[in-house]
């Protein structure tokens, strides 16, 4: 473990409010208008390749291109609000929280299990990869983002990732940050078009609308709780409607 390590892996402190951060960098950084194919995924790490097929052999194509589309919009986003931060972030690190950070929803462990989905998530992740062959401190760094990924709040501070990975889910599910006025612009028009087209959304949001109210029903302390009318917010989620 190096002091390199904290910057690379995201592990820098940052306010659990989004607001906060807004508020204390004063504003946006320009963004252009890029499409996927400016974007790059890091698929030369063998790491990252291991792990995609680990996802995508156990979601299903809703969550897998959800992960998928995540990455796309927090490499955007982290550009824009703390653009040193993401020039120091390993790609492959933010590929592997992406790709991971819902792998608590698969089948295999959804219902296997009475821990929270996210929290079962992050440990899962975690063991996975270290059996692939990550470092200690990569394993950890992604497992403490998907373990906070839900965990929204005002107060306190989280790491640059699981700040990174909080901003990017909320833009795929819902398109709103309360308090936050215009988060849709974050990205533009042209870049969602792309983004959307490249991973269908498959009627995502009607989908994970779904799951939350089977996590909810079958685990009334789960984490989910947390985010209050959280499957009404995703059904209502009208940024992304005309991808659908």
């Amino acid at each position: 473990m190096s002091p390199s390590d904290v910057k690379a892996n995201g592990w820098t402190a940052v306010s659990v409010s989004a607001k906060a951060i807004i508020d204390s960098v004063g504003k946006l950084q320009e963004a252009g208008s890029p499409i996927v194919r400016d974007i790059k995924f890091p698929s030369d790490d063998p790491l990252v390749v291991e792990a995609q097929a680990f996802a995508k052999a156990r979601l299903g194509q809703e969550a897998y291109n959800h992960s998928m589309r995540v990455f796309y919009w927090g490499t955007i986003i982290a550009k824009r609000l703390l653009p040193e931060h993401a020039e120091a972030l390993s790609p492959s690190t933010w590929a592997l929280t992406c790709l991971l950070h819902d792998i608590g929803t698969a089948e295999a462990y959804f219902t296997s299990t009475r821990m929270s989905f996210d929290i079962y998530g992050g440990i899962k992740a975690m063991e996975v990869l270290k059996v692939l062959g990550g470092s200690a401190d990569q394993a950890e760094a992604v497992a403490e983002a998907i373990i906070r990924h839900e965990d929204m709040g005002v107060d306190g501070t989280i790491t640059f990732l699981g700040q990174l990975i909080q901003l990017a889910t909320l833009y795929d599910n819902t398109g709103v940050y309360e308090g936050i006025e215009g988060f849709g612009s974050w990205v533009g028009e042209s870049t969602r078009h792309s983004v959307n087209t490249t991973f269908p959304r498959h009627g995502w949001c009607s989908w994970f609308a779904c799951t939350v109210r089977k996590e909810e029903a079958n685990k009334p302390w789960c984490h989910t709780t947390h985010i209050p009318r959280f499957d009404k917010q995703l059904e209502a989620n009208t940024l992304m409607k005309p991808w659908e």
